[in-house]
């Protein structure tokens, strides 16, 4: 059985963090050991929450409990997300070092979040250069949206050439898979969304219709679903297509139902059988 370290943030009421990426791993038959970054009642978009953040030594101590148990080269993958803090971020690291030396096949998926378009940048100072510097050069796997590739590359993308350029600086950085979600080059329509996964020098897109929905949490299942099917199929341009036609299903029944939430539960069936798919094209 595969199992992940998810590190993340956690909230009761909702999904992002692993409240968004846990329950679709496990839907996949994936064993999952999630690590909270934070516990909160509800993601901060809401403007009012309560609950505390943890630290990097708090994560520490988890996972060293975990590996008390002698089980840490059994794990097959770190995924992380938001991070709160630099010396979280570095816990996160740290964790990643001790699996591969527990396992050496071990990979690490990082959602290297730092912004989005319209918001800018909304992580505290310094996680934006750990990202770049750090976490990034680590990671085997990152899913950075458009604007946070066109940070790590350091350039601004429009045309497809540029963005495929943009996503070799990123994999000069360290990791061998890319994907770039919510990609909006200048041939893509108004209508539509782009995603595009890069592995080995090549680059595969696929194009979903825009849906008229605002909610938190979808980076952070589409990257643990992305790492799912990457683990299973070892092809990024497959692995796209199964978490893109995923991702678009639930986001189409949360937008049916005029949802302030992902309806995470309620479309569990489109993980593992989406009920509609996708072209995987090779640009």
């Amino acid at each position: 059985m595969v199992a992940v370290l998810s590190i993340q943030s956690h909230v009761a009421y909702g999904h992002v963090g692993n409240s968004s990426a846990v329950f679709p791993l496990q839907r996949l038959g994936i064993e999952v050991w999630p690590v909270h970054t934070v516990q909160f009642s509800n993601h901060t978009g809401y403007g009012e929450w309560t609950g505390r953040v943890f630290d990097g030594p708090a994560i520490e101590e988890i996972v060293q409990g975990i590996a008390d148990r002698g089980v840490l080269g059994r794990c097959d993958a770190v995924l992380s997300g938001y991070l709160g803090s630099a010396d979280i971020g570095h816990a996160v690291v740290d964790t990643v070092t001790r699996v591969r030396a527990a396992n050496p096949e071990a990979v690490y998926c990082c959602d290297p979040v730092i912004g989005d378009v319209g918001r800018g940048v909304f992580v505290r100072p310094g996680i934006e250069e750990f990202m770049r510097d750090v976490a990034v050069p680590a990671a085997d796997v990152v899913t950075p949206n458009h604007f946070e590739l066109d940070l790590l590359s350091g350039t601004t993308t429009g045309s497809i050439a540029s963005v495929t350029d943009a996503v070799a600086a990123v994999h000069d950085l360290g990791p061998r898979v890319v994907l770039t979600t919510s990609l909006v080059a200048e041939d893509t329509p108004a209508d539509a969304v782009d995603l595009l996964a890069s592995e080995g020098g090549r680059h595969y897109r696929v194009r979903t219709p825009r849906l008229d929905v605002s909610v938190n949490g979808a980076g952070d299942a589409i990257a643990a679903l992305f790492l799912a099917h990457w683990l299973d199929t070892r092809s990024a341009g497959e692995a796209l297509g199964r978490a893109a036609a995923s991702v678009f299903g639930l986001l189409a029944r949360t937008e049916a139902a005029g949802s302030r939430e992902i309806l995470l539960v309620d479309a569990q069936e489109e993980f593992v059988s989406p009920s509609r798919s996708f072209e995987v094209v090779e640009v």
